[in-house]
């Protein structure tokens, strides 16, 4: 991936977001996006590798695209200004299944894997992993490759303690989360000094790889 060319031009469309100033710079952006395209095969062939539930009959990778939906926001800018991808081991929705995330971009670069906002019933089933076995989410999390990019579990939480789990049980603040979510968000000046940024971005989801082990374990059960 060309990083320098790639963040000049989404810095631009950061400040132009708007069509007429997308469309001259069309042939850019959709060479840009090829070469994005080129290191998300890469990730996911190292993922098949890596985690052999993605290299199932359901694995599935989204690179999303650039054009956001505004229906429902109040900012109504028609662009992203970043590039991201999703690979997980689901064919349904993108986020109903545990899954690995990178995202490229000024001021946004970041590396994450997890389940973002689970259903009733995958909620149900990851508590009652972590009350049963928060020994094994806790050596995960406390992994020295883990820890040297992660600095631990996060996502939206519960104020109180969750129905049917005591207010003092042990593992009360893992139990209180409504998402299960890890991620490293990395400075630009850190992005851009990459000589090998497929590489960088490929030891972080590799650290990830335990992480979502356990959350779908938790769900098959």
């Amino acid at each position: 991936m060309q990083l320098s060319p790639l963040f000049t031009f989404l810095a631009g469309l950061a400040m132009h977001n708007d069509r007429a100033w997308f469309q001259e710079r069309k042939a850019e952006y959709t060479r840009l996006r090829a070469d994005f395209e080129e290191d998300v095969a890469f990730w996911r062939q190292e993922l098949n590798r890596l985690d052999p539930a993605l290299a199932g009959p359901l694995g599935r990778t989204s690179v999303f695209r650039i054009y956001r939906d505004v229906r429902f926001s109040k900012n109504k800018d028609p662009y992203k200004t970043h590039f991201s991808a999703y690979f997980t081991a689901s064919a349904g929705k993108d986020i109903d299944a545990p899954g690995y995330y990178v995202q490229v971009g000024p001021g946004s670069t970041l590396v994450a894997a997890g389940l973002y906002q689970p259903d009733k019933v995958q909620l149900a089933a990851i508590r009652q992993e972590i009350d049963y076995n928060a020994d094994d989410l806790r050596a995960v999390l406390g992994a020295p490759g883990f820890r040297q990019y992660f600095a631990g579990l996060g996502g939206d939480r519960l104020k109180k303690a969750p129905a049917g789990y005591d207010p003092a049980h042990p593992e009360i603040e893992f139990l209180k989360h409504k998402s299960f979510a890890v991620s490293q968000e990395i400075p630009d000046a850190e992005v851009l000094a990459q000589k090998d940024f497929r590489g960088y971005v490929l030891a972080r989801l590799e650290a990830l790889v335990p992480f979502c082990g356990f959350l779908r374990e938790a769900l098959e059960g």
